[in-house]
């Protein structure tokens, strides 16, 4: 089990700010010692984060200090989902959590919830038991204790996390568990309960597979935009959406007209917005290490570039900083640094962007 990071360990970190470099001919940037993300992220009026694991920062100081060098906000990873707070029923675990906002707030970092509900992230027990008991009971006691444990902490929470299928759901929406034992109304009966439990709260909806100009994600967008104006229609707690923009070069182009449309519709509801898991799949590992890192700070470019022309956008949020740890496996060059902590181009991008966007 981790112990918690030391408070000394947390100020040679914020001492230490990375360079960042422009390449950019328009003045935008400078070689300037001590310009981290999030101070081009905070002069376009955004916030710039990362998911982390309390773990994973314990143990490697170069982790921690990218993390507090570049990041205004941090999101737990695994550690507040169901299956990791309570594994086994009745038993808690909420240290991982609770160390991770305590770096956070010794390190001026505002904490994003991740996630409620999400069906791949529920412990067996749990799914089990709604099955055979229909309680919503059960789901109102999880949301309670969490988000009353964490109230002065996290202000803004993923209340339900992938609820758009249109390929195999039903009125595009995922055929999962709670779903199918609750109705298509659990997404709305969630929120209510988030806001029961933490009226003050920040409530959103998070999904993934809208960026791309081809079917299936021309209409995840329009399933999403449905469901969001029954929820806005019915008078449902709903104030924000993350996006989670995991983008992949293997789906051809962005559509530049479909995120614009997508996210000035999302804007006119009145709700913000945050890009909430950035991160690039490759699909070419032949390439030169230059030409790879190139692609992926390219198209980190030109998404944002379309995205923070969006006002309601309010941040951007990496999932993950370093290779090492991704999700997609440390071969796959889609973050801010490489396996052995060294900046990517990507990085400069996100600066870019952000400056560009001020």
């Amino acid at each position: 089990m981790a112990s918690p990071v030391s408070r000394r360990a947390v100020l040679a970190a914020l001492a230490s700010l990375p360079l960042v470099l422009s390449n950019t001919g328009n003045g935008l940037l400078a070689r300037e010692p001590g310009a981290p993300v999030k101070r081009f992220a905070r002069s376009a009026q955004r916030h710039f984060g990362t998911c982390a694991r309390i773990d994973q920062l314990d143990a490697e100081p170069a982790l921690l200090e990218a993390v507090l060098a570049q990041c205004s906000s941090i999101t737990p990873e695994i550690h507040l989902k169901w299956n990791s707070v309570e594994n086994k029923k009745g038993q808690f675990w909420f240290e991982p959590v609770d160390k991770l906002i305590a770096l956070a707030r010794q390190s001026g970092l505002t904490v994003h919830g991740h996630t409620l509900l999400w069906e791949q992230s529920t412990p067996d027990w749990a799914l089990r038991q709604m099955r055979r008991e229909r309680d919503w009971g059960l789901v109102e006691e999880h949301i309670t204790r969490v988000m009353g444990r964490y109230a002065g902490s996290i202000k803004r929470w993923d209340v339900v996390n992938e609820p758009i299928d249109t390929q195999n759901g039903s009125r595009s929406l995922r055929q999962n568990t709670f779903h199918k034992v609750f109705g298509p109304t659990y997404i709305a009966d969630a929120l209510n309960t988030a806001h029961a439990a933490a009226p003050h709260a920040q409530l959103m909806l998070n999904d993934y597979s809208f960026e791309y100009d081809n079917s299936v994600e021309r209409d995840r967008r329009a399933a999403f935009l449905k469901l969001l104006e029954r929820l806005k229609g019915d008078g449902v707690p709903l104030h924000g959406v993350g996006i989670q923009a995991h983008l992949d070069l293997g789906k051809g182009p962005l559509s530049e007209r479909g995120n614009r449309q997508f996210l000035q519709a999302i804007a006119d509801m009145g709700l913000f917005i945050l890009i909430t898991e950035l991160d690039v799949k490759e699909r070419d590992y032949s390439a030169s290490i230059a030409t790879r890192d190139q692609r992926v700070s390219d198209e980190v470019r030109r998404y944002l570039d379309i995205v923070l022309a969006q006002d309601a956008v309010q941040g951007v949020t990496t999932w993950g900083m370093t290779d090492r740890f991704s999700w997609l496996t440390s071969k796959n060059r889609g973050l801010p640094y490489d396996v052995q902590m060294q900046p990517k181009p990507m990085l400069t991008a996100l600066a870019e962007a952000f400056s560009r966007a001020a």
